[in-house]
């Protein structure tokens, strides 16, 4: 790998690793203002709704230019955020007469906005700048840094909330800068808003690929009608729907079950949010975990085998509510993690085959984005709405791992009925994808 590659992973880094601190922050934000609880879960729902709104447009963007100038401009509009997001305590914003932690809200929406204009380009940069014989190896960093990131940016953010890192942060006084950075968020959003400013100045130095790019079409009911058009194409697809399917519940779930969570190490083991991050951080190891073992046992022509570990994990996930010592918490994320890992790396792997022999890696991409962030709408709507019942935590958890469970063994039955129905020919596609190895 030459140096251009190692730029454009240090950028991928860097700009990941605030994006998983920002949302501890901002939580923290929220908690500083007293804002009702359904108000946290809010948080990620006002994030992802760009990814839905805006999955027809950002792919086309992300190819009428270089990537690396998407991913700059992407990464401008993420510190906009973070300045906004510290702003928003400021009295003078209550002109428009909402309660003041409806603010946050709308700043990390900002955040959101760039991460998916970000997400096409940092996912389309390897195919245009390595050949295809170094593509398992960049896949392989790519999955070594996304995890590394969600671990590390969770962590990073419990620790700067910290009273004892936020004080001594706070404490540093440069002479004739005054600032109004006044607590432990404020500061943590600070700090969170230069790893965005070190990953925009990676992308400076991001090589330009020479592939020609597509002018940006102007009328935006085509862009709508081609992506219509491909949600289609997948979801009748008699293996793309199963897959489709399992990823769009896994991202969906994994969303809600990090509020799930946090909520969870409060009331059952009393953990403030600063050492509940651990938690958060120990089910991405899981996952991590969970992904290798997977990579190496499960071929993608038996990856439709891996559907009962996802009912299994949601048994598992309803045992949380008997757990009330940290070490014990700490071993069930890890195996939830695992679990999670090793099931939706092999659907994920079949689904991007089926998506690029059906309509190309990147419209692919943008389909799968599209579901996987709706069914994060859905699912964390559904979460802030039982907060605001005040329905307990372990009735959560009950509820959560029901679903989870319920739902794969569903889609179980669906794929059982299509085996039934185009049996042949459902073996001979996945026959056909036996040489494949399973990437994520």
């Amino acid at each position: 790998m030459n140096r251009g590659f190692y730029v454009i992973m240090a950028a991928q880094f860097f700009s990941a690793l605030a994006d998983n601190a920002l949302l501890i922050a901002s939580i923290a934000l929220l908690r500083d203002l007293h804002s009702p609880a359904q108000y946290e879960p809010l948080l990620k729902l006002f994030f992802t709704v760009s990814y839905v709104a805006l999955a027809a447009f950002v792919g086309a963007f992300a190819d009428s230019m270089p990537k690396g100038r998407v991913m700059l401009y992407s990464n401008t509009i993420k510190i906009a955020g973070c300045f906004t997001l510290l702003f928003s305590t400021v009295p003078f914003l209550n002109f428009l007469g909402a309660p003041t932690y409806i603010y946050p809200l709308l700043s990390y929406a900002i955040v959101g906005l760039g991460a998916a204009a970000y997400s096409p380009a940092k996912y389309g940069i390897l195919t245009e700048y390595l050949p295809h014989n170094k593509l398992v190896i960049a896949n392989g960093w790519i999955e070594g840094l996304t995890v590394g990131a969600i671990i590390l940016g969770t962590v990073l953010g419990g620790i700067l909330i910290n009273p004892t890192v936020s004080g001594t942060l706070l404490s540093i006084d440069l002479p004739g800068i005054k600032t109004s950075v006044d607590t432990a968020p404020e500061m943590a959003i600070l700090v969170i808003s230069g790893l965005y400013f070190i990953a925009a100045l990676f992308n400076l130095y991001v090589p330009n690929t020479g592939v020609d790019h597509k002018p940006l079409h102007r009328n935006p009911k085509y862009l709508v009608h081609d992506f219509l058009h491909c949600v289609k194409l997948l979801w009748r697809d008699k293996l793309g729907q199963i897959s489709l399917a399992v990823t769009t519940l896994f991202w969906g779930a994994g969303a809600t079950l990090q509020f799930i969570v946090l909520k969870w190490a409060d009331k059952a083991l009393g953990l403030p949010l600063d050492k509940a991050t651990v938690l958060q951080g120990v089910v991405a190891l899981g996952i991590a975990l969970g992904a290798v073992i997977a990579a190496r046992a499960v071929a993608l022509d038996k990856s439709v085998k891996v559907l009962p570990v996802g009912v299994a994990m949601g048994v598992v996930v309803m045992g949380m509510i008997f757990v009330t010592n940290l070490p014990l918490a700490l071993a069930m994320m890890v195996v939830v993690g695992a679990m999670a890992g090793f099931f939706v790396v092999p659907m994920n792997a079949l689904l991007q085959h089926r998506g690029h022999i059906l309509m190309g890696a990147g419209h692919s991409i943008a389909v799968q984005n599209f579901n996987e962030n709706a069914s994060i709408l859905i699912m964390l709507g559904l979460y802030a709405l039982l907060v605001y019942l005040d329905l307990s935590v372990s009735w959560v958890v009950i509820m959560f791992g029901m679903f989870v469970s319920l739902t794969m063994l569903l889609v179980a039955f669906w794929h059982r009925r299509n085996m039934r129905e185009h049996g042949d020919e459902l073996k001979s596609l996945l026959a056909a994808a036996r040489n494949v190895n399973v990437r994520r």
